[in-house]
């Protein structure tokens, strides 16, 4: 009992960095990996950029996935955070590991060779020059391929997005990440919500082109949806590279359909699995506790390669087959065709959560029709 009340004791906690000093509310059951990233929403310098300060407890800050109940912490502590928000840069403002590679591998780092190429984009940020590019390769750094998904038996999924310290966590997080829009929601449409990495784009194969590893018919797929759906996209990155690689790839400006908003991986939550250890997961709550008028788990649906994404909202996801290897695979790849289809199929059905998006492909436009009347 006391271990439990531990857990979901929330703690504030002083973090000192660059001359300041910033607050952080996390709670005890919060990994190290969550108290970096809420770190990073009040300074802006990235998790893995983060290096953790405090007596005694010494290489247990470097561990992410360790629970801070784990810790001796009290919410009168202070500790120090040692981080950049920038690369040394060279006099063209790129990194000097970039100046030695040939342009046509710039896009191995994640970026867009040409445009970076041809200018350098300067912004000013807490006082300091920091370049567009230094985001991004932080932010492909800050990624890392994950191919092997798991698996969680179904009591387990039913155990964690019931779990209270889970729900509290979601609630902070619908408190504190405000969805920005680009476009009004509107009424009457169901929510489509979008993962990137090899969902819409091949982010790991080589280019000169971005649009080389866009997936196949993505803007045709978009245009069609856009009918019946609210369209938001959601990536584990931050948001200068979810703007970027929606500006590059067409989708921000595009006259046939409308984004809604962009979410980044601050909007995440960790959360905790007996078979699996800590991972991070998108709740679809913090959308639905944001604009309770237009959506809810009966018309939302979201598509993202990593099961393990929508674990709070089983019965709103839909596991989409992973778009790698992009000049080999751009030629065949259908997926966003026959995601088009069952969208639509789908879209006059009162709730989407009765479905079972495992079996998506075999949901013929009889069978929804015949769904839509039971």
């Amino acid at each position: 009992m006391a271990s439990s009340s531990l857990s979901e004791e929330e703690l504030t906690l002083t973090v000192r960095w660059s001359g300041k000093e910033y607050t952080v509310r996390v709670c005890g059951d919060d990994s190290v990996g969550e108290l970096k990233r809420r770190i990073c929403e009040v300074t802006n310098v990235l998790p893995k950029r983060q290096k953790l300060l405090y007596p005694k407890l010494g290489p247990k800050l470097s561990d992410d996935s360790l629970l801070l109940s784990q810790l001796p912490l009290k919410s009168s502590l202070k500790m120090t955070m040692v981080g950049q928000l920038k690369m040394q840069k060279n006099r063209v403002g790129l990194p000097h590991s970039m100046e030695r590679l040939p342009r046509r591998h710039w896009w191995e780092l994640g970026m867009d060779c040409v445009r970076l190429c041809c200018a350098s984009f300067t912004e000013k940020k807490e006082g300091m020059d920091s370049t567009v590019e230094d985001d991004i390769i932080m932010d492909q750094a800050d990624a890392p391929e994950i191919i092997d998904d798991f698996e969680l038996g179904q009591d387990e999924v039913v155990d964690i997005k019931d779990k209270e310290v889970n729900k509290q966590k979601l609630r902070r997080r619908a408190s504190q990440y405000k969805i920005a829009l680009l476009n009004p929601c509107r009424q009457g449409k169901k929510l489509l919500v979008l993962d990137i990495d090899y969902t819409l784009f091949d982010h790991r194969s080589t280019a000169e082109n971005p649009l080389e590893l866009m997936r196949p018919y993505l803007h045709e797929f978009l245009t069609a949806v856009y009918e019946e759906y609210d369209i938001i996209i959601w990536s584990a990155t931050s948001m200068k590279w979810v703007e970027l690689k929606m500006e590059q790839l067409g989708v921000l400006n595009n006259p046939n359909y409308k984004i809604t908003a962009l979410l980044d991986h601050l909007a995440m939550i960790t959360v905790q699995s007996d078979s699996r250890g800590i991972f991070d997961c998108k709740p679809l709550g913090l959308i639905w506790a944001q604009f309770p008028e237009f959506y809810d788990s009966k018309n939302t649906i979201m598509f993202d390669d990593l099961r393990r994404n929508f674990v709070m909202n089983p019965q709103n996801g839909l596991t989409i087959r992973p778009f790698r290897k992009a000049h080999s695979n751009r030629g065949s790849d259908q997926e966003l065709v026959k995601l088009t289809q069952y969208l639509l199929a789908i879209a006059d059905l009162s709730d989407l959560s009765l479905l079972d998006h495992r079996n998506w492909e075999s949901h013929t436009e009889e069978k929804v029709k015949r769904h839509r009347h039971t």
